[in-house]
């Protein structure tokens, strides 16, 4: 099992980057999507942050359950550190005992310590709590790019809002 404990410095294509507790620096071929794009591999349980020269950043995910994945393009529509969180209606439908509003910071928001939006929807790519840690890896969510709060909080630190986020099967 991955342990996300350390942090290492890598040089890819001559560039220096710091690889965050889980990630791993990759190299690997994007089909030509450009720096700074989010790209989301569902089938490999991976988001990749293209870099400069062709590398990339891999972090583990949890990816949208069976009939609740979905794939297209979107944009970084706004970041949040502990983003509150109302589940959305489907959620709300199936799981009617949740509260109407989860603060930030509490245990039990599902958004962990940071959230990126995405638009043209209600998902967004985000953290997670303590008891839901073992779902990345796995197809676990309503749709929404589940990552370790560490991995969140990297990948926040190096996109802007507007960043280009493809999601692929």
């Amino acid at each position: 099992m991955l342990r996300c404990v350390l942090r290492f410095a890598f040089i890819a294509f001559g560039a220096a980057f710091a690889a965050p507790a889980c990630a791993t620096p990759s190299l690997v071929s994007l089909g030509g999507f450009a720096p700074g794009t989010i790209i989301v591999k569902q089938g490999e349980r991976s988001l990749y942050l293209a870099l400069q020269g062709g590398a990339a950043i891999r972090y583990p995910v949890a990816v949208g359950k069976a009939g609740k994945a979905w794939r297209g393009y979107a944009r970084v529509q706004g970041k949040f550190v502990n983003p509150a969180w109302s589940p959305p209606a489907e959620v709300k439908r199936d799981k009617p005992w949740l509260p109407d509003l989860i603060a930030g910071g509490a245990a039990n928001n599902p958004m962990g310590s940071h959230a990126l939006t995405l638009s043209g929807g209600e998902y967004a790519i985000h953290g997670t709590t303590r008891a839901m840690r073992a779902s990345i890896g796995t197809a676990a969510s309503y749709g929404c790019i589940r990552m370790y709060n560490e991995d969140i909080a990297d990948l926040y630190s190096r996109v802007s809002v507007g960043s280009p986020v493809a999601v692929l099967p």
